[in-house]
């Protein structure tokens, strides 16, 4: 598949992109700094763009299978401008990828926007991480992203949340698959590594098996 994957170089993205070429897939790497992926990768070009000039972005995106959207605007980054950020981005990236024809859209997101077995989204119930409490804005821009695809009739989007926690690990291909609910494993744990969370979303970008609607990664 020609694939376009938007935040190639991002902490979830470069797991992407590794895991798609993997398994021979043709990548075009859209990356606001080029230097930091590893051009000698066959079946890789890598492009440079601000995902802001909508125009300019579509034309790169035109002509693949697939965009993936792993943007991450600022990540680890506190404060309330951080909102504004992610929203923007995930705005013109949506208008892009309708400009450029590409129907099938992936959107990596985050386990705020799941529900607890309470029915309350994660961010807002007791179990969110108070460490992550500081990074509440930006966490917030990427939930935003599943109410824009929501909105979106002309794409056939699925948005990829991870469990509460994921971290670099092992690749063990072996994971679970949910939608609206944070999964929890036997010791109420809920995490999964940034490897197999890569080989379930690249799964699904192989063999569809949903469409316009959120799934979840979890062991």
């Amino acid at each position: 598949m020609k694939v376009a994957l938007i935040g190639a170089s991002g902490f979830v993205g470069s797991k992407i992109l590794s895991e798609a070429l993997l398994r021979g897939h043709h990548v075009t790497a859209i990356v606001r700094n080029p230097e930091k992926i590893d051009v000698s990768k066959e079946n890789l070009t890598v492009k440079k763009a601000d995902v802001l000039n909508v125009d300019d972005l579509a034309k790169i995106l035109a002509g693949h299978d697939i965009v993936i959207s792993s943007f991450n605007p600022a990540r680890g980054v506190a404060g309330p401008h951080v909102f504004e950020l992610h929203v923007n981005g995930h705005k013109a990236i949506l208008a892009a990828a309708k400009k450029s024809g590409v129907k099938r859209f992936l959107g990596v997101g985050g386990a705020a926007s799941l529900k607890t077995p309470e029915g309350i989204e994660l961010i807002d119930s007791p179990q969110f991480p108070a460490a992550y409490e500081a990074f509440k804005p930006g966490i917030r821009g990427t939930r935003e992203l599943y109410y824009l695809l929501k909105q979106e009739p002309s794409l056939d989007w699925v948005f990829v949340a991870p469990s509460v926690v994921i971290a670099p690990g092992e690749r063990t291909g072996k994971f679970r698959v949910g939608k609206d609910h944070v999964l929890y494993n036997d010791q109420g744990e809920s995490k999964i590594s940034l490897e197999d969370f890569s080989v379930a979303l690249v799964d699904e970008m192989e063999h569809p098996k949903h469409h316009n609607e959120r799934i979840t990664i979890g062991y």
